[in-house]
């Protein structure tokens, strides 16, 4: 298997055609930074928990995949664009997103995660004491609608394309508190001086799947089989506990 990674702004549509019986061609897009599932390590090299997987994944299928970085906000009009062929980049099953793409069987599930100062001590939970606090939160994902739909008009809600300009606001004050996915915040908050978990967990949606367009059933089918078996051959549990001290799988 051949990996190439590019800009999704640069991405060509795929040419289309039969597939080879031995092998196919695909492009997976990745939202990138967003540690510890997908990022660039010191050598600029695209690696995390989804990356791996991905890889691992096209081995299984026999197919030539093309990695493609590609923001958050414009991950599904691109995949309804033909810019790729698959979103493998934590966004988790949402009935809302269901409507417009179609959705492997989910491969994770974390939570929602509150971080902040060591010096905040409100609870999160308390509607009147987070009255006028600012709250960061990704731009489009389940917790960006979680905060919103149970503290819209309480608290100030900054949204962000990355979570890397997310905690650069919280490091300079601009933000109270964040509320990011569990693994996120552990690994660009609290790897931080000065910052602490300031709340409980809190599950969200039905788990993250691979995204693909609704039309692609045969697709989806072979990328099921594909995340059942590296489940079952124990690659799965192989590639999380690089990345993971605790079961995220689904």
């Amino acid at each position: 298997m051949k990996k190439l990674i590019v800009a999704a702004s640069c991405a060509l549509a795929l040419v289309a055609g039969t597939a080879q019986a031995q092998e196919r061609n695909l492009r997976i897009a990745f939202d990138v930074p967003y540690e510890p599932f997908e990022y660039k390590d010191e050598n600029g090299e695209l690696t995390g928990f989804e990356v791996e997987l991905a890889d691992a994944m096209c081995e299984e299928m026999n197919a030539n995949c093309e990695f493609v970085i590609q923001a958050w906000d414009g991950m599904i009009p691109g995949l309804l664009a033909r810019k790729f062929d698959l979103i493998m980049s934590s966004m988790s099953i949402t009935p809302e997103r269901a409507e417009r793409v179609l959705f492997s069987e989910p491969y994770y599930n974390t939570p929602g995660g509150w971080f902040g100062p060591n010096d905040f001590s409100t609870d999160v939970t308390d509607m009147d004491a987070m009255k006028g606090k600012t709250v960061g939160v990704q731009r489009g994902t389940t917790m960006d609608t979680y905060v919103t739909e149970n503290m819209g008009g309480i608290v100030e809600i900054k949204r962000y394309t990355t979570a890397d300009d997310m905690v650069l606001d919280l490091e300079g004050q601009r933000l109270d508190v964040v509320f990011v996915d569990y693994p996120v915040g552990e690994q660009t908050v609290l790897t931080k001086d000065g910052f602490k978990e300031v709340g409980e967990p809190v599950k969200l949606g039905e788990g993250v799947g691979v995204a693909m367009r609704k039309r692609d059933a045969d697709l989806a089918d072979e990328v099921n089989a594909a995340l059942r078996t590296l489940k079952e051959d124990g690659t799965y549990d192989t590639i999380m506990k690089k990345y993971f001290n605790y079961d995220i799988k689904m």
